[in-house]
């Protein structure tokens, strides 16, 4: 199976720079084995971009054991387009526009895969799936490389004693295809949508009837999930017309935000192939559609013994001191985080009161109505956490995860106590959350937490990003703006 040295990446790059431990290069020997006796011909090699979307390679099955020595070059430009693939940054200037030396020239990086994320893909014949970590030529992991960041996160929690744990929510739409809008005159930049319709009706919330309708999709979507080993917990049909939810048991660590980007890619790839549109924007422009949300449950485990940290430790305590520590710390930084956590445009038009939605920094004892509802059985219990209302599920796992543990992490080394809990969040004077992208670009431009624990260079690459998008939205004429002034005016 062997190839040329430095076909594909640089010669004996991970070896060089010491990237990968005993553990990695043992399940890279099983990865090889999987592909010869599964006999696949191909392998997605894919890196996780500044959106959370999967970019990489298609290569032959037989170029992998040379990827596990030399990694796999791709284009540094990908790190410079937004949410319309246009690239944002002058890439042909010495360093790209990026400031960073390397990356310069439209030129490469490499792509070094974990092992540990290999997958056959049960929706297409002979193929696997392997996640990878990014790097500049030097082996200095890219600056910009979200995965690195959270994982960098992750580091300074487990100096703690604690991991971090992550339970999932995430609602999406699928709907029938109807028009994939392919003809030459729709392939603008972004390309025209497609036409859908519905599957079901909405507003028959978790009836079984309209599950039962909606049971080809479930078992479909099932048989493709479980394949992939993900850790589904239910499927439930949500309060809008073809709109679904679906949780995942908790697990620790990266693999928590992995799994995320593995989910949406086969969601939506799965639902292509056959005949049906899938997506993950908050609220689509489609009548009677609502928005959708991901709601994220979090705790803290003690490396040392697994105990529960956020249960609570005496009678009558809604969360241990070390958990209101860690809410003080999302409340604290709320405002800055909701660019990681609600990233596009479109999903602020989610953030209305009275909606099940949030609208300000505020947390609640079970109220769904709060930002942070805290869910708790009381004195130890072992699934005591708080779950995050906040996001949309365009978000980029990465950033949001990564925005929590270091939030919630400054909260417990300040020791921040939170206001007392509301049962009326949304006639609370807590402080209100952005209500549009400008607002949460401006709120993360000016946070010094952000910039002491990202680093200037990434907040400002992230918001040159963002900027672009929004530049691009006031640059347009919407179709409110042509019904409220064309004829009055």
């Amino acid at each position: 199976m062997a190839s040329p040295e430095g076909s594909i990446g640089r010669a004996n790059f991970i070896d060089a720079f010491a990237l990968w431990s005993r553990e990695d290069r043992d399940a890279a020997a099983g990865v090889l084995r999987q592909i010869e006796q599964h006999k696949l011909d191909l392998v997605r090699v894919s890196f996780a971009d500044q959106h959370g979307l999967l970019r990489g390679k298609t290569l032959a099955a037989s170029e992998m054991e040379s990827v596990f020595r030399n990694g796999c070059a791709i284009t540094v430009t990908l790190l410079a387009k937004d949410t319309a693939h246009r690239s944002v940054y002058p890439v042909f200037t010495a360093d790209g526009g990026f400031g960073v030396a390397g990356m310069g020239g439209a030129g490469d990086m490499i792509m070094v895969p974990d092992p540990a994320t290999f997958h056959v893909l049960p929706r297409t014949p002979n193929t696997g799936w392997i996640l990878c970590d990014i790097h500049l030529k030097n082996g200095v992991p890219v600056p910009f490389s979200t995965r690195h960041l959270y994982r960098q996160a992750l580091a300074r929690l487990a100096a703690t004693g604690h991991d971090f744990v992550a339970g999932l929510e995430i609602e999406f739409y699928v709907l029938k295809l109807e028009n994939a809008r392919l003809r030459p005159e729709d392939a603008t930049q972004p390309a025209t949508p497609p036409d859908v319709s519905l599957l079901a009706r909405g507003y028959h919330y978790l009836t079984e009837q309209r599950i039962d309708q909606l049971d080809p999709v479930v078992q479909l979507l099932m048989t493709n999930l479980r394949a992939l080993d993900l850790p589904v917990r239910s499927f439930e049909s949500e309060f809008g017309p073809s709109q679904f939810e679906v949780t995942f048991d908790p697990v620790a660590g990266l693999a928590a935000a992995d799994n995320v980007m593995l989910f949406r890619s086969a969601v939506k790839q799965v639902c292509h192939r056959h005949g049906y549109h899938a997506t993950f924007m908050c609220r689509p422009a489609i009548p009677n559609l609502f928005a959708s949300g991901w709601h994220l449950h979090q705790s803290l485990r003690a490396r040392e013994g697994g105990r529960n940290a956020f249960a609570p430790v005496a009678e009558g305590e809604t969360l241990s001191p070390l958990g209101l520590n860690y809410i003080g710390g999302l409340l604290r930084h709320a405002r800055a985080s909701c660019l990681f956590s609600t990233p596009t445009i479109n999903g602020y038009k989610r953030y209305r009161p009275y909606s099940l939605a949030p609208d300000r920094a505020i947390w609640g004892s079970d109220h769904k109505g709060a930002m942070i509802r805290v869910v708790s059985g009381g004195t130890g219990d072992p699934g005591a956490r708080l779950e995050n209302r906040v996001g949309e599920p365009a978000a980029n796992p990465y950033l949001y995860m990564a925005s929590q543990v270091l939030s919630g992490l400054n909260g417990i080394e300040e020791r921040l106590q939170p206001a007392t809990p509301s049962d009326t969040p949304y006639e609370s004077a807590a402080e209100q959350l952005p209500t549009s992208l400008m607002e949460a670009t401006d709120a993360l431009r000016h946070s010094a937490f952000y910039r002491r624990a990202l680093s200037d260079a990434f907040v400002d690459y992230i918001l040159t990003i963002k900027d672009a998008e929004i530049a691009r939205f006031l640059a347009e004429v919407t179709d409110w703006e042509q019904r409220e002034y064309f004829d009055v005016y």
